[in-house]
């Protein structure tokens, strides 16, 4: 299957130390929380050829108008993609070293969303340089 859709709302590794083991800060126990309904999902990522489309749910304290204007439209706040998909990797891999091409976005809607859809990709650099396919 091409696309994959998972109700969850995105979310960030926070920076941990070794008392976040025993220690119970709220951003750490929201992120194990997230951990478990990820694996719940059963998530799959392939190494590559992915691109991770993050849905991050508009503030309720919006008005109508501004919700209709943003709905569907990138999401330039924070958090950063990047982080984004650093939360997603570490909680669906204990090494994630062998992903090796993937490509992330991120947009306002009404729901919290994980959407992984399967994109062209190249095996070798060679094919990556010659390709005519933007």
């Amino acid at each position: 299957m091409n696309l994959q859709a998972y109700a969850i709302t995105p979310n960030t590794k926070p920076r941990m130390t070794r008392a976040d083991k025993w220690k119970q800060r709220p951003c750490v126990m929201q992120y194990r929380a997230y951990k478990d309904a990820l694996r719940e999902l059963s998530i799959e990522l392939p190494e590559s050829g992915y691109h991770l489309i993050f849905v991050l749910p508009m503030p309720k304290s919006w008005s109508k108008k501004k919700r209709a204007e943003m709905r569907g439209q990138p999401h330039k706040a924070t958090p950063d993609k990047d982080n984004l998909e650093k939360g997603l990797l570490d909680a669906l891999f204990v090494d994630d070293a062998h992903i090796w091409d993937g490509r992330v976005s991120k947009y306002w809607g009404d729901e919290g969303q994980i959407i992984v859809k399967r994109i062209p990709t190249y095996d070798t650099l060679d094919e990556a340089l010659n390709s005519t396919i933007h």
